[in-house]
């Protein structure tokens, strides 16, 4: 197994398992109104779930591009919620290496180095 399907299999896991977390966990509730964020909770997983299925199922390079690339995007507002909220830098590291590992399968992908 390469190391690139190895991430986009392992970062793709995660966002469908958080995402359903969100969706079903009542501490997830509790969480995303600790962000100030309460209305956000659906939507984030809604959009992680999405990322995943592009992550795990992603037909072609750009496909997963566009998937990796949103992902980063959630994960940099993840990041910016934590550091206004003032969590300390251990919460936000999930954040921090889901952002880095999908910057890295986004910067593959659209340069059409593999999927």
């Amino acid at each position: 197994m390469s190391i690139l399907l190895a991430v986009r299999l392992v970062s793709g896991t995660a966002f469908l398992l958080y995402g359903v977390h969100c969706l079903i966990s009542s501490s997830m509730v509790a969480e995303f109104a600790r962000y100030g964020m309460p209305r956000m909770r659906v939507v984030t997983a809604v959009l992680e779930i999405a990322g995943a299925r592009g992550l795990l199922l992603g037909p072609t390079p750009q496909w997963v591009a566009a998937a990796a690339t949103g992902l980063c995007a959630l994960m940099v507002a993840a990041v910016i919620v934590r550091a206004r909220i003032e969590d300390p830098w251990h919460l936000m590291l999930p954040a921090i290496v889901l952002l880095a590992g999908n910057g890295w399968l986004a910067v593959r992908a659209w340069r059409g180095n593999g999927t």
